[in-house]
C-alpha cells in the first residue's frame, strides 16, 4: 500500500505538482486530426489540468493557446481564427500560436500593452491522424514516431472515451497480466451466459502459470507463460510493451494497437484505442483511405456499465475504483509485481527530472527518431489472429467501417468512405 502522501505525488498531474512537472516532458494526442482538418475550426480540450484551444488558423496552421482571454477572461472556444493565431471575439485581441498578443485595436496604435499580454501556447504536430500537444520546457523533445503511427499499407481506427477516474489506475491495469483470465475470461463467459449466448464463443479462460516484467529502453515488457504454453511461446520470449510512461501497445498478426492514456486533470483521463489492421498480403490501402473515428460506449441508456465488450469491462474495473484509486487500503500480492515495478519506474524518473536529467522516453536525436519498432508477440496466446478475429469483442466494434475494415483484411477491396 502507499502512504496518503505517496498516493498524491503519483496521481497529481497539474502544473506545479510532481507527476504533472514529469508528464509534462512527453507529448499527448489532444484530438484527431479529422476533428480540425477545416480551417477555422476550434476544439476545446483538457490536459494536464489546464483549460485550452486547439484551433485552425486561416493559413492552415494549428495553435494550442489557453481558453481565456487575458483581457477579461472570455472563453476563446468561441473566437475567431485569423491568419496568424486566434482573436478574441469579445474586442479582438489577437493571439499567436506561443500565446503572445500581438495586436489590440481598440488601444493606440504605438501603445506596448500588447507586448506584455501573453497567455499560454503550446506546440502541436500532427503525425498519423492524432493531433500532439507539448506543454513542457524547451527546447521540445521529438515526437516520437512509434511504429503504427507510420506504418504503410494499414488500415487506421481511432476510437476514444473520457474516463471518469485518474490516469494512474488505467496504467496499473495495464502491468496486471492476470485480470485477462477473469475479467476477459471468466466474466465474459458469465456476461455471454446472461446474454444467451454459446460460453465458448470466448474461451480466454486459462490459467496463467507464470508472469514476467522487464524494463528495456522505451518502457516495461509484460510477459505470461498460459497453461499448455512454455518459456518459447511468443507470449514469454516476445511480450508486449508499455510505452513510459501512458501507453499500452497489444494485438496479433492481424492488428495491433495503442492504447493511450491522456490525463485530462486528476479525476478524468482522455483515453484512444489507435488501431492498425493489416490488410490480406497483396492488398494495397490507398494513402488517402480515411481514418475512423468513433467514441467508445462506457455506460448504457440506463446507466449501467457496457461490458459485454474488453474495453468496457476494463473501463467498468477503472471506474469502481473511484475518481483517484485509494492506495492506502490496497493489499498487493506477488501477482501485482508488475504495478510495484511501474510505481518504482515513476519515482525514479521523477528523481531524474529533479537532477535536471530527461526522463525515460525522451528523444532528442531526429535520426533515432525515424522509425521505433516495438516488440510485440504475433501469435497472440498461441492461437493466432485473435484480435481481428474477434474484432466485435473489442472498441473496434463501433468503427463505422468495420465491416469494411473486414473485407480487406480478407482480401477483399475499398467500396466505402468514413
Amino acid at each position: 500500500m502507499l502512504s496518503k502522501e505517496q498516493n498524491e505525488t503519483l496521481t497529481q498531474v497539474g502544473p506545479g505538482k510532481p507527476m504533472g512537472e514529469l508528464l509534462r516532458r512527453y507529448w499527448y494526442p489532444i484530438a484527431a486530426s479529422s476533428e480540425v482538418e477545416r480551417i477555422g475550426t476550434i476544439k476545446k480540450v483538457k490536459i494536464l489540468g489546464e483549460e485550452l484551444v486547439l484551433y485552425r488558423d486561416k493559413s492552415n496552421n494549428l495553435g494550442l493557446v489557453a481558453d481565456k482571454c487575458a483581457h477579461r477572461g472570455v472563453s476563446l472556444e468561441y473566437g475567431i481564427p485569423d491568419k496568424c493565431g486566434l482573436r478574441c471575439q469579445y474586442h479582438g485581441w489577437l493571439y499567436n500560436g506561443e500565446g503572445q498578443c500581438i495586436e489590440q485595436p481598440n488601444e493606440p496604435e504605438n501603445s506596448t500593452f500588447k507586448a506584455r499580454i501573453k497567455i499560454s501556447g503550446y506546440k502541436v504536430e500532427e503525425l498519423g491522424g492524432l493531433v500532439f500537444a507539448y506543454m513542457g520546457p524547451a527546447p521540445a523533445p521529438e515526437l516520437p514516431r512509434w511504429d503504427l503511427f507510420v506504418q504503410k499499407n494499414v488500415i487506421r481506427t481511432i476510437g476514444y472515451a473520457i474516463i471518469p477516474c485518474n490516469w494512474m489506475q488505467i496504467m496499473e491495469n495495464s502491468l496486471d497480466p492476470t485480470h485477462l483470465e477473469w475479467l476477459h475470461g471468466h466474466y465474459f463467459q458469465h456476461i455471454f451466459e446472461q446474454q444467451g449466448r454459446p460460453q465458448d464463443e470466448w474461451k480466454i479462460t486459462k490459467h496463467h502459470l507464470k508472469i514476467g516484467f522487464d524494463e528495456f529502453e522505451w518502457g516495461i515488457i509484460k510477459r505470461r507463460v498460459l497453461e499448455g504454453q512454455t518459456e518459447e511461446n511468443e507470449d514469454w520470449a516476445i511480450g508486449h510493451p508499455i510505452v513510459f510512461p501512458n501507453m499500452l501497445r497489444v494485438g496479433d498478426s492481424g492488428a495491433h494497437s495503442f492504447q493511450i492514456r491522456v490525463p485530462m486533470d486528476d479525476t478524468h483521463t482522455f483515453h484512444f484505442w489507435y488501431t492498425c489492421f493489416v490488410p490480406k498480403e497483396g492488398v494495397v490501402v490507398p494513402e488517402d483511405y480515411p481514418i475512423s473515428l468513433y467514441q467508445c460506449p462506457i455506460k448504457d441508456e440506463d446507466g449501467k456499465f457496457v461490458t459485454d465488450y474488453i474495453d468496457g469491462q476494463d473501463m467498468m474495473a477503472w471506474i469502481t475504483q473511484g475518481p483517484i484509486a485509494d492506495r492506502t487500503t490496497e493489499r498487493l500480492g506477488t501477482s501485482d509485481k508488475g504495478i510495484i515495478m511501474y510505481r518504482q519506474l515513476l519515482k525514479k524518473e521523477l528523481k531524474n527530472i529533479e537532477n535536471g536529467e530527461d526522463p525515460k522516453c525522451i528523444i532528442r536525436d531526429p535520426k533515432k527518431n525515424e522509425y521505433i519498432e516495438l516488440p510485440q508477440e504475433e501469435d497472440k496466446f498461441s492461437e493466432g489472429g485473435l484480435l481481428s478475429g474477434v474484432a466485435k469483442d473489442w472498441n473496434t466494434r463501433y468503427a463505422p467501417n468495420l465491416e469494411e475494415i473486414i473485407e480487406l483484411c480478407k482480401g477483399g477491396k475499398v467500396s466505402s468512405s468514413v
